[in-house]
């Protein structure tokens, strides 16, 4: 079997860099929760990001963390917005599902917006934020950030270099802890582990290859958290009789000791496991590492820097920036590619009420 050399492999990690605009236009950040403060404006800040404003409805939130981050403007309506803030921006939309296709009308024609995940709470709603989309011609994508990850853009580097040779084999292990409670919109909602977390998991793996021909899922609750909807998930993406491709997720799994995040590709002439921190202590995180082998060789680990949370968010907005300043004739999560997310998501929901077969019925 033919392998590849470890310098090849560590040149082409280094090199691995998340888009970026030449002239990045100002945001204006819609919502301040814990998600904006904790990511998206550190991730700015590191990326040297002009920040115009900071809305929310809660004005007191919007005035704190417009402090903190020495961002000028904190306002408490998205029409303030629109009149105090220039006319050329990116509108960064933080906010809970059911509450993304409302904003999305109050927009100008013709804006730039990063809607944060998911993209809306069912397939409807996606379906109705791409229409709204198309109708106000919003150059429009999705915050997907876990593709934009040091590690992850690493790993696609290094695959599109084949490094790994063919790649016949990916699977998504996380077993942690999650404070769900830190996200007061979650607790009631209907869907829980697939739509607000595992969706990253599948975002990636399309971002590697493309739609799955079927989707098998099953996602359970938890006796520890017996008022929340499922939390654990095992989902199965098909890509033919040569490749096993598998998420699965715990997120109430207490024994810290043996608490894992990973992601792991296998190919003909390597392999790779990327360990995704930030879900082993969340929200402060543990360090990220991509680490590869060759057959029948130790793992080594490659040179990445940086963590999914927060540097993934310069990769993100970065993409949409350096797409509508024209640095680059692409943009990877449009709302019409996270659409096909959502259709793999709501595959999963449905394979999970409806799919199986009783070993009892069979002769």
């Amino acid at each position: 079997m033919i392998s590849s050399s470890l310098d090849e492999v560590q040149e082409a990690s280094r090199a691995a860099a998340p888009p970026m605009p030449k002239e990045p236009l100002p945001i204006v950040c819609i919502g301040s929760g814990g998600i904006v403060r904790d990511a998206h404006l550190p991730a700015y800040r590191l990326a040297s990001f002009p920040v115009a404003a900071v809305v929310d409805v809660e004005p007191e939130k919007a005035l704190k963390l417009a402090a903190d981050f020495d961002v000028p403007l904190a306002l408490g309506s998205v029409d303030e917005a629109i009149r105090q803030t220039p006319a050329r921006r990116i509108f960064d939309l933080a906010l809970p599902a059911g509450a993304i296709a409302g904003v999305l009308r109050q927009l100008p024609n013709g804006s730039a917006v990063l809607i944060q995940k998911p993209m809306g709470n069912n397939l409807a709603e996606a379906q109705e934020i791409v229409s709204i989309c198309r109708e106000k011609q919003l150059t429009a994508a999705v915050n997907f950030q876990l593709r934009y990850a040091p590690v992850m853009l690493a790993a696609r580097k290094i695959t599109d270099a084949n490094l790994l040779g063919e790649v016949h084999d990916m699977e998504v292990r996380v077993s942690d802890f999650m404070p769900w409670d830190l996200w007061t919109f979650i607790l009631s909602s209907p869907r829980l582990e697939i739509l607000y977390h595992s969706i990253h998991y599948v975002d990636l793996v399309r971002s590697w290859f493309g739609n799955p021909s079927r989707v098998l899922a099953r996602t359970v609750r938890n006796p520890g958290t017996p008022k929340l909807a499922p939390a654990k998930s095992v989902i199965i993406m098909d890509y033919g009789e040569w490749k096993r491709v598998f998420i699965t997720a715990n997120h109430n799994h207490t024994f810290v000791g043996r608490q894992h995040s990973f992601v792991q590709w296998e190919g003909t002439k390597g392999a790779l496991h990327a360990v995704m921190g930030v879900n082993l202590d969340y929200p402060r995180g543990k360090p990220d590492s991509l680490d590869f082998a060759s057959p029948g060789e130790p793992w080594t680990t490659l040179p990445t820097k940086g963590n999914w949370f927060p540097h993934a968010f310069i990769g993100s907005m970065g993409s949409l920036q350096a797409y509508v300043t024209g640095a680059s004739p692409v943009l990877p999560t449009r709302v019409e590619d996270a659409l096909d997310t959502m259709k793999v998501v709501e595959a999963a929901y449905r394979s999970s009420e409806e799919d199986g077969i009783d070993p009892e019925t069979l002769e």
